[in-house]
């Protein structure tokens, strides 16, 4: 069919792409050239925007079953409490960081779109593609090794920091690979300075440990090991992982056994565009960084989520404008650029070597973590409610791009099959409208807002536009400039 999406690339973002589609009413073809499924945790960390997220999908609720909440993250350095972030107060249905092994993410988001009858094609491999401005022509080589050249709609890119796609496109992947070696590994430990609705970061002189809770008796470590010595990082045994733990951490802590393991280097790289005409790329093939902040994989998933309902509505033909899919990689890559920094700078503030800048560093972080709004601010960039698109081309009237906070219990913006936009207003104020667009606005009735006010909410529930009641009109606009077919007489408003 010329009209499925193809996706390359099964992990995370990839299934997340795919349900996001999926469930759209959009045709999927998802490969991966992995022969099978890794039982092992890698990323782990679920954060409070991806859940509210996944929740559209219903699969937030199986995550919350199987994972550990945590909603305090500390900072320590030679024994004293530098900070004590608490993400109680984050305001959202989920004010916490979820920790769930990757595997087991994948299981739930698999399960989900099992659903909707998409099954990843393992061992299916893609070659190459070209592309024209009806399609894509990709030749994939299938699992019994047999190639065949198909035409898709749309390819997205989901297959790493690798990427074939991006390779294959010609895109530069700049950045840095930074000179130290680092390690992580899942252990089961005995003892603990902190409940397991707590992790910590020790700082060292000698370098940082990071201790994630993942549920009773078993942790994630992350440890730096120093400047890059070998070509290739060695994995440290346990009883070298049970030394760094002796060296950095508060004591009383034993290692049992390794769970899994690997050793690996920073790379700090971001493609200057995340799309080349009908092909996107998202994930670790458009952003690689710092694993500092746990933000990685939950920036990926929401690449997914930021292109499947623009990738709908241009699919199914509800809305036409080039400007909305434009702004995929427009919103997503400047949101990759800020990760990338933002992990960055914990990496380096948690790997200085010079005493003296230890020191300061310390007494700094002790005093600015001090400040209530600093340590407010904080919460909301790790649990990534504070992103948000402020240069958006797809801002209208009065709009700043932020993200409108979901309330508990209440259907999220942008569920359903349909990812139609949600207007909010006083009941009888604004139905007229919505009923100008059948398939992209649903109203949403709300309590009397001053001077009669309408606000508009993007299917990823961000605010569109807000006007008062006498500028309703503006709204009209708006939504003829998305749908590519204005209302005769009405202007555009993008």
């Amino acid at each position: 069919m010329t009209d499925t999406v193809l996706i390359v690339g099964a992990g995370p973002v990839g299934l997340t792409l795919a349900l996001e589609l999926a469930r759209y009413q959009i045709p999927v073809r998802l490969v991966d050239k992995m022969t099978g499924r890794s039982d092992t945790s890698r990323a782990v960390a679920l954060w409070s925007r991806t859940l509210e997220l996944l929740d559209r999908a219903g699969a937030t609720g199986d995550l919350l079953a199987i994972g550990n909440k945590v909603s305090v993250a500390n900072i320590l350095s030679g024994g004293r409490l530098i900070a004590r972030v608490g993400l109680d107060d984050v305001p959202s249905p989920y004010p916490f960081v979820l920790m769930v092994p990757q595997c087991d993410t994948e299981a739930v988001l698999q399960r989900h779109l099992d659903g909707f009858g998409v099954k990843p094609e393992l061992g299916a491999e893609l070659i190459d593609f070209t592309q024209d401005d009806t399609g894509v022509a990709a030749r994939l080589r299938s699992a019994d090794g047999a190639e065949r050249t198909e035409r898709f709609g749309w390819l997205i890119g989901c297959d790493g920091a690798h990427s074939t796609v991006r390779h294959t496109l010609g895109f530069a992947f700049d950045g840095d690979t930074l000179a130290n070696d680092w390690t992580l590994g899942d252990f089961h430990m005995t003892g603990s300075a902190f409940p397991l609705s707590e992790l910590a970061t020790y700082w060292h002189e000698d370098g940082v440990i990071v201790f994630f809770p993942m549920g009773s008796g078993r942790y994630r470590l992350i440890a730096n090991l120093g400047p890059s010595t070998g070509a290739t990082p060695v994995v440290p045994t346990l009883e070298q992982f049970q030394a760094l733990v002796d060296q950095r951490g508060p004591g009383g802590l034993v290692l049992t056994d390794a769970v899994w393991t690997t050793a690996f280097r920073i790379n700090e790289r971001q493609v200057a565009d995340y799309r080349s005409g009908r092909v996107f790329l998202a994930g670790d093939s458009a952003h690689v960084h710092s694993p500092a902040g746990g933000q990685g994989m939950n920036t990926g998933m929401q690449d997914a989520c930021n292109l499947a309902w623009k990738l709908a509505l241009a699919g199914r033909g509800i809305a036409t404008a080039p400007v909305l899919l434009d702004s995929y990689s427009l919103e997503r890559q400047a949101v990759g650029a800020a990760v990338i920094q933002a992990a960055g700078r914990l990496t380096m503030a948690a790997t200085l070597q010079n005493p003296v800048a230890q020191h300061l560093r310390d007494l700094v972080a002790h005093f600015v973590m001090g400040i209530a709004p600093v340590r407010r601010a904080m919460a909301q960039s790790m649990t990534e409610i504070s992103v948000g698109y402020p240069n958006s081309p797809l801002n209208g009237p009065a709009s700043a791009g932020e993200r409108v906070r979901p309330v508990a219990g209440e259907v999220p913006y942008g569920s359903g099959d349909t990812p139609r936009f949600s207007l909010l207003a006083a009941p009888g104020a604004a139905q007229d409208i919505a009923a100008l667009y059948p398939h992209l606005v649903a109203f949403v009735p709300q309590p009397a807002a001053p001077h009669g006010g309408l606000r508009l909410v993007r299917p990823d529930g961000y605010l569109a536009a807000s006007v008062t009641g006498e500028r309703r009109d503006d709204i009209v606009a708006y939504l003829d400039a998305i749908a590519g077919e204005p209302t005769p007489g009405r202007p555009r408003a993008l």
